[in-house]
């Protein structure tokens, strides 16, 4: 019976054991997840990226819905043709359009004739250099999504809500496993395997 009872105990410090393992796993998973979005919404600023959430098509496929760009400045005299550009339109929308034509070039009139990659027409205003915010670097596809999921109530609340639903489990899993680490040895369970080790000799 004593041999019955150490082998359960035995069996529940090995389970303790491998649910500490998954619930430390999933917590080191999420706080790299957390880390992570942070640098990539945050942390870039202070090299000098702007990200901004792509929420039209006009310039798929170059740029897809949901994706983030990421947009450094740009002196607006090294503006070629065929560059995308972020700027500011006159109602305060941002906009990332391409390049193609160069107003007024070299002069204080500087402005940009843009255009969508999926749209048939160039826009009908020409951009001023002065509303020119940067130019996109490079793009993250979905990220968006995320971002602004996060940034919602819901988003937030489920984010948290994780976090400290992994922080219960793992503190709940840590004290069984150490209960059961401090827990002494059956009595006779060890009479047996000193008998056995008698019989050995």
């Amino acid at each position: 019976m004593g041999q019955y009872r150490f082998c359960v105990q035995k069996g529940v410090f090995k389970t303790a054991k491998v649910f500490k393992i998954i619930s430390k796993t999933l917590s080191t998973v999420v706080v790299a997840a957390v880390v992570l979005l942070a640098v990539l919404l945050v942390g870039v600023r202070l090299v000098g990226f702007t990200p901004y959430t792509v929420l039209s098509g006009s310039m798929e496929p170059h740029y897809h819905v949901g994706s983030i760009i990421y947009v450094s400045d740009v002196d607006p005299f090294e503006i070629k043709v065929n560059d995308p550009i972020t700027y500011h339109m006159s109602s305060g929308t941002v906009v990332t359009h391409r390049v193609v034509e160069v107003l007024n070039e070299g002069t204080p009139e500087l402005a940009f004739k843009t255009k969508g990659d999926a749209n048939k027409d160039a826009d009908g205003t020409p951009v001023p250099a002065s509303a020119v915010i940067g130019k996109p670097q490079f793009s993250i596809p979905y990220l968006g999504y995320v971002s602004d999921y996060v940034q919602k109530p819901q988003g937030l609340i489920t984010v948290v809500g994780a976090g400290v639903v992994l922080f219960i489990i793992s503190s709940v899993i840590d004290a069984l496993f150490k209960n059961e680490k401090d827990k002494p040895s059956d009595p006779d369970s060890k009479e047996q395997t000193e008998a056995v080790d008698n019989t050995a000799e």
